[in-house]
């Protein structure tokens, strides 16, 4: 009978320990989780920020293009050119909503 009690015992020790140690991996990959959410959000946000960044950038060299081709610079003159008419239509696309 003791024998019987011992190996319930071990059984019973042996399988708290192995809970207790499943209970601290798991808390460990919890706050590794939350590490790496709190990681994804910043690099989605800093992602963000440098498209947004680019577009501006690359606006603002389609201007200088532009404002190139206007000073004379032979490169891109056909661009420029389309680019200003793109504009006045525009304006005369605003000047029509006015005057309705």
């Amino acid at each position: 009978m003791a024998k019987r009690w011992d190996i319930h015992t071990s059984w019973w020790n042996l399988s708290s320990k192995k809970v207790v140690s499943l209970g601290k991996q798991f808390e460990s990959l919890r706050e590794e989780n939350q590490n790496l959410r709190s990681s994804i959000e910043s690099l989605e946000q800093k992602k963000s920020e440098l498209e947004k960044q680019l577009i501006l950038w690359r606006e603002r060299y389609d201007t200088l293009k532009v404002a190139n081709s206007i000073l004379g610079s032979n490169e891109n003159k056909t661009e420029a050119k389309l680019k200003i008419n793109a504009l006045i239509r525009e304006i005369d696309a605003c000047i029509v909503q006015l005057s309705e």
